[in-house]
This record gives structure tokens, sequence and C-alpha cells, in this order.
């Protein structure tokens, strides 16, 4: 029994000591879309924003407030593609854009064709709203219906794009932190997406993942992708059209946001479960394999450290100890960047391990869900596989 302890012990430090310095410097979350200076192209470019929205009411007004509130040379039009809403959503978009509302669009959903999911539908709706109003704008932005925009958050993304020659832009906005649950479980979501993506890979052209509340996309490598219905069954719709994007030769960029920010309340622990429950399973491909492994490598990396350590010291064995020691004492320091991003004190930091436990649940019913038909979905859509 100490044999096995010790040796888990010392691959879960073998794993903190990987990730920290050989896993693309993701937990320094450093990749950031910037508050300095811009490099101006010579010309900015012309683009489209489309907005996929079902139920948006709460939210949608300071969306598009924020868009027509952007610091851009040029005057884009938006166009809202309401997806069967019920409580309103295309007035309180209107309402919004009142002082301008010629550049608003509202795009009435049609009824969803068989294969696509419903967000995946009502984006390309409102692309080929774009296509015929907006035909000459080489960029379309892709945003949720719950972003609220920094002023400068177009400038930055296309300076950027034009910049480096990049084929899709994206920033992971900051989310809301509430109540106690968001702030036990949002930070930590940050963390494990910037450690399943490393933003560095990323933007090194070693992998492909974007974050799709805030994306920018070359329309025509968009077009040489195959369009939206080459991702129209995507569950996990920004990642998948990153890939898309990659297969023909597109460069991606990834990074953080400050100060454009996610509006949306998560509603607790519920709220939470809800969200990582719908795909999570759908992100391992739906193979049961995978999720062995996740559950057993999740534990090992963040439930042992804490146990070996907190154990073994009360045994007296103080070399075991130290070496739980050292892996949680890895672990609380590649999470520290990301606590201190949401500028959440670092008591929070000690909670990771419990957040990885929940995160691991979630995981675990999103397969649950999945092999009972009903697993994720999108506004009160339900997919099975």
């Amino acid at each position: 029994m100490l044999e096995a302890v010790s040796l888990l012990a010392v691959v879960a430090l073998a794993v903190w000591i990987y990730l920290i310095f050989f896993h693309g410097g993701f937990w320094r979350a450093d990749q950031r879309i910037g508050d300095g200076s811009i490099s101006a192209p010579a010309d900015w470019p012309r683009i489209a924003a489309v907005i996929p929205a079902r139920n948006e009411a709460e939210v949608v007004g300071r969306t598009i407030a924020s868009l027509l509130a952007q610091d851009y040379p040029q005057a884009f039009p938006i166009f809202l593609v309401d997806d069967g809403s019920r409580d309103g959503t295309a007035g309180a978009a209107r309402k919004a854009a009142v002082r301008a509302p010629e550049r608003l669009t509202i795009v009435d959903g049609k009824p969803m064709p068989t294969g696509w999911v419903g967000k995946v539908w009502a984006m390309r709706q409102g692309l080929t709203q774009a296509d015929r109003d907006a035909p000459c704008a080489p960029y379309i932005m892709f945003c949720d219906a719950d972003i609220e925009h920094d002023a400068m958050n177009l400038r930055r993304l296309v300076a950027r794009a034009e910049r480096d020659g990049l084929d899709l832009v994206s920033v992971m906005v900051m989310l809301a932190v509430g109540g106690i649950w968001e702030r036990l479980l949002i930070p930590p979501f940050i963390f494990f997406f910037q450690m399943l993506y490393p933003f560095a890979h990323v933007n090194g052209g070693r992998s492909q993942a974007a974050a799709g509340g805030c994306m920018l996309v070359r329309r025509s490598t968009l077009a040489a992708a195959g369009g939206l219905e080459a991702i129209r069954g995507a569950l996990i719709d920004d990642c998948t059209l990153a890939r898309q994007i990659g297969s023909v030769g597109g460069k991606l960029w990834l990074g953080l946001s400050l100060k454009t920010r996610s509006t949306r309340a998560y509603g607790g622990l519920a709220g939470v479960w809800n969200m990582v429950a719908r795909s999570a399973f759908t992100q391992l491909d739906y193979s049961t394999p995978r999720l062995i492994g996740v559950v057993l490598g999740m534990a090992v990396a963040y439930l042992v450290p804490p146990f070996v350590a907190a154990g073994y010291i009360i045994a007296g064995d103080m070399t075991i100890a130290l070496i739980g020691s050292g892996g949680l004492a890895l672990m609380i320091g590649a999470y520290m960047p990301t606590v201190r991003l949401y500028r959440q004190p670092f008591l929070v930091a000690l909670f990771l391990p419990i957040a990885a436990a929940l995160y691991t649940a979630m995981t675990i019913d999103s397969a649950w869900r999945h092999w009972r038909g009903v697993g994720g979905g999108w506004k009160g859509r339900v997919y099975s596989r």
C-alpha cells in the first residue's frame, strides 16, 4: 500500500513538472489581446457582425449597444439571428439600436434542417444575410449574444489579423463571477481550457482551437474551408471551426481579453454544471476509454497531492509528505495567474482540487446523459450522438 501511494505521489509530481515546464506555458495566462497601442493597418477593412440568439432578451441589449459603440473607422452592419425566441429578444435588440437602427438587421430564424445544430444553423443564416447585404466585407465577426465588447475590441482583433495575416482571431472573454460557486468554478474553467488548448501552441500553429464567444474570421478562408456547412453538426462549434480553418492552412490566434466580458449569470452550481455537462463528453469524442483516462488523470493530478501531503504528515512519513506537498505547491503556483486574472483572493487557489473533482463529476454526468440519449444541446434543444 505504501509503495503504491508513493508511486502515485511521484507520478502526480511528475505531471505538474511536465505541465509547468513543457506544456506551452499555458498557466501563465499571458496570451492576451492587449491594452497597449494598436498597430493600425494601412486601410481598415470592412467587417460584418453575426450574432446567433435564442431567448437572450436579458443580455442582448448590452451586446448590441457595445457593438454600436465600437471605436472602429468603418461603420459595420450587425445581423442578429432570432432563433425562435419567446422572450422578446428581437425587441430588446431593436431598443438597444434605437440611435442607429439602420445598422441592425434582425433575421427571423427558419426551421433547422436535419444534420445541423441550432447555433451553427443560426450562424449560417446570419452569414447568408451578410452575403446579401455586405458582400464586400473581408471579415465576419461571430459573437454570442451575451458579450459586452470593450470599445477597442474590434480594432484590436482586426489589427492583429491584418498585421499577422491571420484567418481566425478569437478571444476568451472574461466570464461573470458572482456568487460563491462561480468564484470556485469559473477561474478553473479558464485554467482547464488553457491546459487543454495551450494558447501558445495555437498561436504557434501546433494545435487548433478557438473561443466561440468572440471570433473574427477571414471570409475567404472560411469559404475555402467549406463554410459553416462543414461544421453543421458540431456541438463544440468554435474548436471545430478552428480545426476546419487550420485544415486548409489558415492561421489562428487565441488569447484572453481582460475588458470584453460575458454578461451571462450562471446561476450557481447548477448553471455551471449544465454548461459543462452538455458538451464535455463530446469533447472526448464520445469515447469511454478517454473518459476513464480523464477521470484517472484528474484524480492523480488534483486529488493525490493534497491527500498525500495531509495524510502522510499526520502519519509521520515526511518523505512522501514532501513529494505530495511539492505537487500541491506546483499545482497552486500554476493556478495563481488565473486566480489573479479574475481578481480572486489567494484562498480560492486552495480549493482547486475540489473544483477539479466537481468538473470530473460533470464530465461523468455528460457521458451519462449521452448514453441515455439526452446529450449536448443549445438553448433548449437536446442532441443525441
